[in-house]
């Protein structure tokens, strides 16, 4: 990389965290697309793992959230990750939640984000992932729009999945988000039921279509009880769900209470979501076996991070507010601290 993102990044934090990140995605898409790269791109970190019956070129990738409309796939792959993951797509386009809804809190290393699945929608999403080269393996993260009621969000999802199936390496359900009215009772058992037999019935209709399996996963909210944890990790196994992403954001606020825009509404990530994440990845890693794909997701802002979410069980890891704080390095260095493990 031959623009340090220490340089970069005090110039980006002048700007509102949402015209910032606007900004990144856009330049880091030019500069690929005018062969550019090398201004920002970082060596990718040979450390091959086998999972969900695909090869991932090492085990950091990018969290879903950072480009929602698939718009710089290949752009991001070049920052060395073995996996990127992208969305949430609905399947209408929409615009999420009011403007300011995305806040920094520098002293905890965090944000607060209360977005709410703003997309350009389905049909234009595709088109963006059909021009990706492909590089590492794609996740694909689906979720329903606001307006649809809670009770119908089962055609939301199943419209997503039939849109993306042919075109993801994984795809991931977000029933997590704290941004979208009422979507994470969608994690209570009946609800979860329903919409994970609906799925499956539909992956298996897809599947027989498209002559291959896609990989199912479900990603959770961290703030979870644990007897929700064991229902749910249940409910995967019971549906044939691939794998699990722990976790999606916080409503919590304890960690930061007290600092600006602490009382924001929304999901916090970063590093104080660390410690609440691995609690949830290990409870499901004791419950769920030793075999069953784990993503673990919160508070990697340091190599070591990463470690802690692989020692709790976790399989492969993700990272996204630490890319914000700390700049492609981060990613790098996870993936050589996760290459010493044993």
């Amino acid at each position: 990389m031959l623009l340090p993102y220490a340089l970069v990044r005090p110039l980006l934090f002048l700007l509102d965290p949402e015209v910032a990140h606007t900004l990144t995605l856009r330049s880091l898409r030019l500069l690929h697309e005018s062969g550019l790269a090398l201004l920002y791109a970082h060596a990718r970190v040979h450390d091959p793992v086998h999972l969900l019956g695909m090869r991932f070129p090492n085990r950091v990738g990018l969290a879903a959230g950072l480009d929602k409309n698939g718009e710089a796939i290949d752009a991001l792959a070049t920052l060395g990750f073995g996996f990127v993951e992208v969305g949430t797509v609905t399947p209408r386009p929409q615009p999420g939640n009011p403007k300011p809804r995305m806040f920094r809190i520098p002293e905890a290393q965090a944000l607060i984000n209360r977005m709410g699945f703003n997309n350009a929608g389905l049909q234009s999403f595709l088109n963006h992932v059909r021009h990706s080269r492909r590089e590492v393996p794609l996740g694909l993260n689906i979720g329903k729009n606001a307006a649809t009621p809670i009770e119908d969000a089962l055609a939301d999802y199943v419209a997503c999945l039939r849109g993306v199936y042919a075109h993801a390496d994984y795809v991931t359900i977000n029933v997590s988000s704290p941004n979208t009215r009422g979507l994470r009772q969608l994690q209570t058992d009946e609800a979860l039921e329903g919409l994970l037999d609906g799925l499956a019935d539909e992956r298996e209709k897809l599947a027989q279509l498209h002559g291959k399996h896609v990989p199912l996963l479900v990603k959770v909210a961290p703030d979870l009880q644990p007897e929700q944890i064991t229902a749910l990790a249940d409910a995967l196994m019971r549906h044939g769900i691939d794998g699990v992403i722990a976790t999606n954001t916080t409503t919590a606020r304890e960690a930061v209470a007290g600092l600006p825009h602490a009382d924001e509404a929304g999901g916090l990530s970063g590093a104080p979501l660390r410690a609440q994440s691995s609690r949830v990845i290990t409870q499901l890693r004791t419950r769920l076996g030793p075999t069953y794909p784990i993503i673990g997701v919160g508070g990697i802002m340091k190599p070591s991070d990463a470690v802690e979410k692989i020692e709790a069980g976790a399989n492969l890891v993700q990272i996204y507010t630490g890319l914000i704080y700390h700049g492609p390095k981060l990613v790098e260095g996870c993936a050589n601290a996760l290459a010493k493990l044993a």
